[in-house]
C-alpha cells in the first residue's frame, strides 16, 4: 500500500451569518457547515474537512474532486495539490425584485 504524504495548504474559508447561525464555507472545496457561533462553525468546518478528505481518499475520488474544484496538480519540485488562489472580492449593489 502506498504511503500518503501530507502537505499544508492555505484554504480560503468564508464566514457568513444567517439569522442566528454562522456559516463556514470554503469555495476552494465547495464545502460548508454551520454553528451557533463563528468559533463553533470553524471547528465544525475543520471536522467536516477532515472527514471529507479521508472519505474521498478512501473512495479514490479525491483527485477528481480537486480537479473539478479548480485545483492544480503540481509535479515539481514535489508532487502536491495547489488550490485556486483567492485574489479578492468586491461588494456590489444590485436591484432585486421584491416579493409581493
Amino acid at each position: 500500500m502506498a504511503r500518503i504524504r501530507f502537505k499544508k495548504v492555505g484554504l480560503t474559508v468564508e464566514f457568513y451569518r444567517e439569522g442566528n447561525k454562522f456559516i463556514a464555507y470554503s469555495p476552494t472545496l465547495q464545502l460548508s457547515t454551520c454553528g451557533d457561533t463563528q468559533g463553533q462553525a470553524k471547528r465544525r468546518f475543520e471536522e467536516a474537512l477532515s472527514c471529507f478528505l479521508e472519505e474521498a481518499e478512501k473512495m479514490g475520488t479525491l483527485d477528481d474532486i480537486l480537479l473539478e474544484c479548480g485545483w492544480q496538480k503540481i509535479d515539481r519540485p514535489q508532487k502536491h495539490w495547489q488550490p485556486p488562489i483567492f485574489i479578492g472580492q468586491t461588494y456590489e449593489e444590485v436591484s432585486m425584485p421584491c416579493p409581493t
